[in-house]
């Protein structure tokens, strides 16, 4: 499988990486570092985790070179509007300590809000400061809203999707956009690590349930960033492409969904 899924516009994004929601600024350092040296290139943060500082400080720390890397912060909902977003994203890159980012995505769908937010960050894409640009936790109808006013199309959607909540119909409309999905909570919070069909699974390979899952969605065609903060973990979840899930495996998870949201739905969040 290739290690890597080139955007709409060309670029090349890796398909698995390191998500550090809700991981403290001192310990994302360490993460990163752990990570990096597993061989990740694709690394996961926001403005909202308040480890953007943490995660440069890895980045710096690893002693690899950042074009060798693959960065997405976001921009969160409070900063959202067109000035605001200029601003949030110049401090974005102070705490990381970069130049550039590879992927800035609009964190949620601010409703009156996410089209100025767009507009600054087609214009932070037309800088180079942001190699792509897209959005994340947008249902098809909040991205054909966007484009109502757009210029440019969103380059991924990261949304919530796991085996329990699999948003088949939202993947048809990405992939008939050519837009890319990545997924957030890819491993369901931790919650069907217990699942006896995928540990089952996982037996035949002499992998975890964990790195089932992980093999899953690089099979469906998602960017996929499990998050962890032990050094063996991170290993273990990068180890997923020496196996391969059979069409009846893949069947078998695809048929776990039950529509399970774990995080807020795009259409009712108060934050």
């Amino acid at each position: 499988m290739e290690k890597t899924k080139k955007l709409a516009n060309g670029i090349e994004m890796p398909r698995l990486g390191l998500g550090v929601w809700r991981v403290e600024d001192n310990v994302a350092t360490d993460a990163i570092k752990w990570a990096i040296e597993a061989g990740y290139h694709l690394i996961d943060t926001a403005a909202i985790y308040k480890n953007e500082a943490g995660v440069g400080k890895g980045i710096k720390e690893s002693g690899v070179d950042r074009k060798d890397l693959f960065i997405t912060t976001k921009l969160w909902n409070s900063d959202q509007g067109y000035e605001t977003a200029h601003q949030a994203f110049n401090d974005s890159l102070e705490r990381l300590g970069l130049d550039y980012v590879d992927l800035y995505l609009i964190h949620w769908p601010v409703e009156g809000k996410f089209n100025d937010s767009w507009r600054a960050m087609e214009e932070i894409y037309e800088s180079g400061r942001a190699k792509a640009i897209g959005v994340s936790n947008f249902h098809q109808h909040h991205i054909e809203e966007l484009m109502k006013t757009a210029k440019i199309k969103p380059m991924v959607n990261q949304i919530e999707l796991h085996p329990t909540l699999t948003q088949v119909p939202l993947r048809e409309y990405l992939a008939q956009e050519e837009i890319a999905v990545e997924a957030w909570s890819p491993l369901g919070q931790g919650k069907i690590l217990e699942n006896k069909t995928l540990v089952s699974i996982g037996e035949k390979h002499g992998k975890t349930a964990a790195q089932v899952i992980i093999r899953w969605h690089l099979q469906s065609d998602i960017i996929v960033i499990p998050k962890s903060v032990h050094e063996e973990r991170i290993q273990q979840n990068f180890d997923v492409f020496d196996f391969e899930l059979t069409d009846e495996e893949m069947k078998q998870i695809d048929e776990m969904n039950i529509n399970e949201r774990l995080g807020a739905d795009p259409d009712n969040f108060d934050f």
